[in-house]
């Protein structure tokens, strides 16, 4: 019987694009496969971005990731990062789904930014899941990153670009691609 090479799509896309609401109404629209992984949301106070919140998909638990008030290190620009917040939240369900891919889940991840991969531990875990046979669906600024550039130029990669124009049908499209027929 004939392998079939893992889908690995990266949703690259400015800041604003659409890539989170993209991740979570795909996960949304899952029938037959259980998604792991997270996504991240802007803290608003006002008008103003204040921070960033991480959402785990399974179980909805939700922490501050990044925030102008924490004092870090790291920090990325204006923001004092948690790295414990990844460790507690993101990387427990990433690492099992690497362990145990032949379990069929898939992973969304929202997003391979510089906040999360300030977090080596979590560079590390997603070299596994790429290395490793399961479905990933990840999101990626357009801007230039060591990390996320040698990603993008892996052969198994499809890489599309968010705009106005795609991003909501892409939610659909993927989850047909995911599931099959």
């Amino acid at each position: 019987m004939e392998h079939e090479m893992p889908t690995r799509i990266l949703l690259e896309g400015r800041p604003g694009a659409g890539k989170t609401t993209i991740v979570r109404r795909l996960a949304a629209l899952l029938r037959t496969r259980r998604a792991v992984g997270f996504t991240t949301e802007e803290i608003r106070h006002g008008g103003t971005r204040s921070g960033f919140a991480l959402e785990t998909l399974e179980g909805g638990l939700q922490a501050v990731l990044a925030h102008v008030d924490f004092p870090g290190p790291p920090r990325v620009g204006r923001y004092g990062v948690d790295l414990g917040v990844m460790e507690r939240l993101a990387l427990p369900p990433l690492r099992s789904a690497a362990a145990d891919p032949a379990h069929g889940d898939l992973v969304l991840i929202d997003e391979l930014g510089r906040m999360e991969l300030a977090c080596t531990a979590f560079q590390d875990t997603v070299r596994c899941l790429f290395e490793s046979d399961i479905d990933i669906v990840a999101t990626v600024h357009a801007h230039s990153d060591p990390f996320t550039d040698t990603l993008k130029q892996r052969p198994d990669i499809t890489l599309v670009q968010v705009t106005r124009t795609n991003r909501d049908a892409l939610p659909e499209d993927l989850a047909a691609r995911l599931e099959g027929p």
